[in-house]
């Protein structure tokens, strides 16, 4: 298989582009040039914002392009049509934020959706990555594979959610912990990700799907105790009723990622019905997994958490955490 990663240097992409070339795929990766791709991928550079930026992708062809872009709907639009001569299929990394706030526990990729534009510049997370997939339908047909993301966490994540808890738990002492412990978490490790995604790809699957781990894969007292264990830095979890953190007006899934209480959110977050996904080969590995590597890769960077300069810095401050605390 010859694949054409649009982007491929960061979390997602990079996951997908190791999973290609663990296959002994041939991967080009398109990229600006602010990081280096995985060893044995070829490169090509282009800034797809800029005018002419596609330039280098004008001659080739490949079996598959994957598309992780979050930004305005156009660069999609212009690169899913420069490519659908020259591409068996296109998937497209979109995200579960596409459904229609609230979207009820149990929705599948039937409910209703935000609006969305191909044409678009930069707007909202939710409709960009909707004119992204309006974009990729609208070039590749039934030839275009709508991956709808949820929560993503594992090594390489750029974005600070599970990387600011292992940083919290490794420096020990008690620890803000939203209760309840058996609070259901959905997520999907990156690499269960890119390795649906190239499945798919490669058995020529087309139209949307949810991936994110089925109901009662993991829980916010399993990640919390996996991170307290891997990091082993003694740190003693305090299990907080979550009214009296909201009341202390403590944002969910910024200040304490991961995070969301019982609501409309949290049902629109973490509700989603995955069966079309794991009847296609959907597996997700255990949290405990996804903990440890995610810590190994991180403590190679010295637990500095890389940031997407697009993305707020998330995690409480030490000093709240400890007034909240009563310390």
């Amino acid at each position: 298989m010859k694949l054409l990663m649009l982007g491929g240097t960061e979390f997602v992409g990079r996951a997908v582009t190791e999973d290609a070339l663990d296959r002994g795929w041939q991967v080009t990766v398109f990229h600006r040039g602010h990081h280096a791709p995985p060893p044995g991928a070829a490169a090509l550079h282009g800034d797809r914002t800029a005018p002419g930026g596609l330039a280098a992708l004008a001659a080739g062809e490949w079996d598959l392009v994957v598309d992780t872009w979050s930004g305005a709907p156009t660069a999609v639009r212009d690169s899913a049509r420069l490519l659908r001569e020259r591409a068996g299929g296109y998937a497209y990394v979109s995200s579960r934020s596409v459904y229609a706030y609230p979207a009820p526990a149990g929705q599948g990729e039937d409910g209703p959706l935000v609006e969305g534009s191909p044409d678009a510049g930069p707007t909202a997370y939710a409709e960009d990555k909707r004119g992204g997939e309006l974009a990729a339908l609208d070039a590749f047909g039934d030839r275009a594979l709508l991956v709808r993301a949820g929560l993503v966490l594992g090594p390489y994540e750029n974005i600070g959610r599970l990387p600011w808890w292992l940083n919290r738990t490794a420096r020990g002492g008690p620890v803000l912990a939203p209760g309840p412990r058996e609070l259901p978490v959905q997520y999907v490790d990156v690499r269960d990700l890119a390795r649906w995604i190239l499945d798919a790809a490669a058995a020529g699957r087309g139209g949307a799907y949810d991936l994110v781990s089925p109901p009662g894969h993991a829980t916010m007292g399993g990640l919390l105790d996996a991170c307290a264990a891997v990091t082993g830095g003694g740190a003693e979890l305090r299990w907080t009723d979550p009214a009296r953190l909201l009341e202390a007006g403590v944002e969910p899934w910024t200040e304490l990622p991961v995070w969301i209480p019982e609501g409309p959110s949290r049902a629109h977050v973490f509700g989603a019905d995955v069966g079309k996904a794991l009847a296609a080969g959907l597996q997700c590995r255990p949290v405990e997994e996804t903990v440890a590597d995610t810590w190994a890769w991180l403590r190679t960077l010295g637990q500095v958490t890389p940031q997407r300069p697009d993305r707020p810095v998330l995690g409480i401050s030490p000093e709240r955490e400890a007034a909240l605390l009563g310390l």
